[in-house]
């Protein structure tokens, strides 16, 4: 799997989803944001990682007793303990939540394995002792069930879908307060770059506004004189 620069990740951790939701629209990418998933507690900074996906399909009772947990080659925790270091563990579990798609011992351990973080479309169980680990997860919302209850773990590391969004093999997830979003590897270089400008002229439009200043001519920028301003302040400022 191919990662991400130093450099590059440093960046995605300063900037919002919002930001990259902005700047994938103006290239096209109009369905990137994950829906329905939220942080189980306040981030320090942004989630990021390359995708390594799980993929749930509808369990079947017959093929799903608990005993299956025995199976050393069992999908989920096949995935738990491959995720590499630095990947973000996305699963897809239907977007349902009526069963949990792991709980706080394999997000533990995927947390000490070095991995930045996990994000599911369903839900968690032991949501409480998750929140309080250091620990990026991302779900819909609380669930108690075991994940055999309704999920089959049957792929690890190939396309899925996860809160509506295709998310492939060592795209680049980005998760913060609003949420998660995914990026195309081949273009992270370039959104990052593009982002970190965004990013330094929202904060002068921010520092403009709380002057008082109108946003008509700033906010888009169409004022040539309000350029002028930028181009001044951008060279004192960074993100």
């Amino acid at each position: 799997m191919k990662k991400l620069s130093p450099i590059i990740r440093q960046k995605f951790q300063k900037i919002s989803t919002a930001t990259i939701a902005t700047c994938l629209y103006k290239k096209g990418l109009r369905n990137q944001f994950v829906q329905n998933v939220f942080p189980l507690s306040s981030l320090k900074e942004n989630m990021v990682g390359e995708a390594f996906t799980l993929r749930y399909i509808p369990a079947r009772e017959d093929l799903n007793p608990v005993s299956v947990f025995q199976n050393p080659k069992h999908p989920q925790r096949v995935a738990i303990e491959t995720c590499p270091e630095g990947g973000v563990l996305v699963i897809d579990s239907r977007k349902n939540a009526r069963a949990a798609s792991a709980g706080s011992i394999l997000i533990t351990r995927l947390m000490k394995r070095g991995s930045s973080g996990i994000v599911t479309d369903g839900g968690f169980r032991d949501s409480e002792d998750i929140s309080k680990l250091p620990f990026p997860s991302f779900h819909q919302k609380p669930s108690a069930p075991t994940n055999l209850t309704l999920h089959e773990a049957i792929d690890i590391n190939v396309p899925i879908g996860c809160g509506d969004v295709a998310v492939f093999p060592g795209d680049v997830v980005v998760g913060d307060q609003d949420g998660v979003i995914i990026i195309p590897f081949h273009m992270a270089d370039e959104v990052a770059a593009e982002c970190e400008v965004m990013t330094l002229f929202e904060s002068f439009v921010m520092e403009k506004v709380n002057e008082g200043r109108s946003i008509v001519g700033l906010y888009p920028l169409t004022d040539e004189k309000t350029l002028i301003d930028f181009e001044k302040w951008k060279n004192s400022h960074s993100i």
